[in-house]
């Protein structure tokens, strides 16, 4: 049956990640710290709203943009947050998680041919996603002496006549390095030197530590250049509910809503309405979750240094990205080691793209208890391969 498969889909190779977690299923009494997914269970205001909505018979389609006083909320959301303001009517499209949002932006964006630069290490999604839009993927690496920053002289470096898109995701995943308004005004010039379009998933703006997420939107003269993609799965610990949004010039968001009338018709009415009360009363719960992330990233980074392993800090995401290097394993054989010797699992940093080679992702979005005993076993493991 492969014969009946388009090149594309044959070509597309499956996540490394979940290749991974697929060995963590045989094993019994595993840590995991691979899962970028919150610890904690969606606050109960936030599931009452949506069994409440099912209760009133709020079972049908919204419209596709999604439902007016949720868009509403979002625009506000956003102005007061981050300073970047949206007209809910025409600028903000509800979609089912960012996920839909970033393939939705790709697909309306990109032709055939077209360059897509991506800041690597990165979200592995991507690259195998422009591919099926038929661009053309560029990987820009970053590396740990910068605090895996972008850097403009890097950006241009591989800027094209046939690049189109920038695709950013700061505070970033696997890294959690961020950018301040000093490091975005350089690569806001690069941008618009460069006529480039920018898809900036902020996905993680509300997990940042000792300081505010800067949109890159709110950058002068970058907000109709950009496509804002957010949503609700990771600081307010609704995963499992698939909603998101994307914000931007009305053009780019009216092309999106087509490709989203024919393919979803609209994210579903019941996790609408949980999205709903989580910006109405749920921003007091988002805050003691960041605090408690906070706490938790001060506990592993200080415990990778002190095993021997050097780690920049993270000041954004709920992710540690520890370098390996010093033990003379690529990533692959000892994220496999690990979770073969001591019952720990964690994700290879060469999944990720360029500059993740030498590197773990380790999630802390996990109990102390869980994080205090996998410490110790990678303590252990580390004394065992410098001693063997």
């Amino acid at each position: 049956m492969k014969d009946y498969l388009s090149p594309l889909a044959q070509g597309l190779k499956p996540s490394g990640i979940r290749r991974f977690f697929d060995l963590v299923s045989s094993r019994k009494d595993v840590i995991t710290l691979g899962v970028g997914e919150p610890d904690f269970v969606t606050p109960w205001h936030v599931r009452e709203a949506a069994v409440y909505s099912l209760e009133s018979g709020k079972t049908q389609y919204t419209s596709n943009s999604g439902m007016p006083e949720l868009r509403e909320a979002i625009g506000q959301y956003l102005s007061d947050s981050f300073d970047v303001a949206y007209e809910p009517s025409n600028e903000i499209l509800v979609t089912v998680g960012g996920s839909e949002a970033i393939d939705l932006a790709l697909r309306a964006l990109i032709s055939p041919g077209d360059e897509i630069l991506v800041p690597e290490p990165c979200y592995i999604s991507y690259s195998p996603i422009t591919s099926l839009t038929g661009g053309v993927p560029v990987g820009i690496e970053t590396f740990a002496q910068d605090q895996f920053k972008l850097k403009a002289e890097a950006l241009q470096a591989v800027i094209t006549p046939r690049s189109k898109l920038l695709i950013l995701c700061y505070p970033s995943n696997p890294t959690g390095g961020i950018m301040t308004y000093e490091d975005w005004l350089p690569i806001a010039k690069v941008v618009e030197d460069n006529d480039l379009i920018v898809i900036s998933d902020e996905i993680y703006a509300e997990l940042t530590y000792g300081s505010r997420h800067v949109s890159f939107a709110s950058l002068p003269g970058m907000k109709d250049r950009t496509i804002l993609v957010s949503g609700f799965s990771k600081a307010f610990a609704m995963t499992g509910w698939r909603m998101g949004y994307a914000c931007g010039h009305p053009d780019l968001i009216s092309a999106m809503l087509k490709i989203h009338q024919y393919t979803v018709m609209c994210a579903p009415i019941m996790a609408q309405y949980a999205a709903l009360e989580a910006l109405t009363n749920g921003l007091q719960e988002k805050d003691r979750m960041v605090e408690s992330y906070n706490q938790r990233r001060r506990l592993v980074v200080k415990g990778f240094r002190d095993i021997g392993l050097e780690c920049h800090e993270p000041q954004g995401a709920f992710y540690a990205f520890p370098s390996i290097a010093s033990t003379g394993l690529k990533s692959e054989e000892f994220a496999e080691r690990l979770l073969e010797e001591a019952g720990v699992a964690a994700v290879p940093g060469n999944v990720f793209g360029k500059g993740g080679e030498g590197h773990l992702r380790c999630s802390y979005a996990t109990s102390v208890s869980q994080l205090t005993e996998a410490l110790n076993r990678i303590g252990k493991f580390v004394d065992t391969l410098k001693k063997g």
